[in-house]
This record gives C-alpha cells, structure tokens and sequence, in this order.
C-alpha cells in the first residue's frame, strides 16, 4: 500500500514501507553512489520493490537508502503515460565505467528495450552522482548532466537529504 501526496498539478509523491528504506550497516565497499530510477511501462512501482530485492542480493552493491517516488509527466516524447521517479543510494567497488555497464545490464535483466531517445521504458537506472568524482566521456558523465534542472531528481533528493 503506498501513502500518496499531491504536491501540484502533475506531481504526486507515494511512499510505500517496503520501498522507502534505510541501511545503518558498515560497508566493505569503497564508493558512495546515487542512481535515479525511473520507468512508465508495467507495473513498475513493484519493479522497484523488486529492483530493492534485486539489489539486496547482489554481493557487487549494498543498497543503503531508497527515496519516495515520485510520478510526474514525461518530458522530451510527450505521448507517453506518466513516468515514477526515484532515488537509490548504493555503495560499490567497482570504477564508474563498469558501475554503468552493471547498470546497463540490471536495466537488460528488467525489461528494457532502447528504441529511441525518452521512449517509454520498464527501467531507467542513472548514475547521478559517484561519490565526488567528475567524470565527463563520451560514454558517461558524472555528475548527471541534467540532474540539477529535473524534478524528477530533485524531489526525491530532498527526501534522502531531508
């Protein structure tokens, strides 16, 4: 069951006990990083909650905190349905290159189809930022882009740093 909030027209926050969640343990792995998770096709406020699991099993990360969610309009290809927005926070040892490739491949294991550029999709991971490192390639650039203009970041950052 999730507790919904409308913050404004378009905007609406849910929080659900088994998602929200936050790790106290000591970890063993070097790096502190915040991915943003989205997606709009499926059932996909349980996909977090399997994305959750997923990530609790997997020895290569330790999820620490997870945000609310937050459903919004898509923006770029507007003839979609509403995306669900949310952050994790996970430690790591692995380089951001092959962090991103992980994700990539945890996206694969979920469902996702690259079509074309903000096509609807069952799983968006992005890594926003990788502890404080810059990182600007072809391939990868940390910090996010476009994290700072996106309310879709922005909102469920506020809930992890509230």
């Amino acid at each position: 069951m999730y507790i919904k909030r409308k913050i404004s027209d378009g905007l609406t926050t849910l929080k659900n006990l088994r998602y929200a969640k936050t790790n106290r343990r000591k970890s063993f792995h070097r790096y502190r990083v915040t991915v943003g998770v989205g997606g709009n096709l499926g059932d996909v406020k349980r996909r977090f909650e399997h994305l959750g699991v997923y990530f609790k099993k997997d020895k290569r990360v330790e999820l620490l905190q997870t945000s609310l969610i937050l459903k919004n309009p898509p923006f770029g290809f507007a003839d979609q349905d509403d995306f669900f927005n949310s952050i994790i926070v996970l430690k790591t040892s692995m380089q951001p290159v092959v962090f991103l490739n992980y994700l990539m491949r945890v996206e694969k294991k979920f469902a996702r189809k690259r079509s074309f550029a903000n096509a609807p999709r069952t799983l968006d991971l992005d890594i926003i930022f990788f502890d404080d490192r810059i990182v600007k390639t072809s391939k990868l650039q940390i910090p996010h882009a476009e994290w700072s203009k996106r309310e879709s970041v922005l909102i469920p950052l506020m809930d992890i740093y509230k």
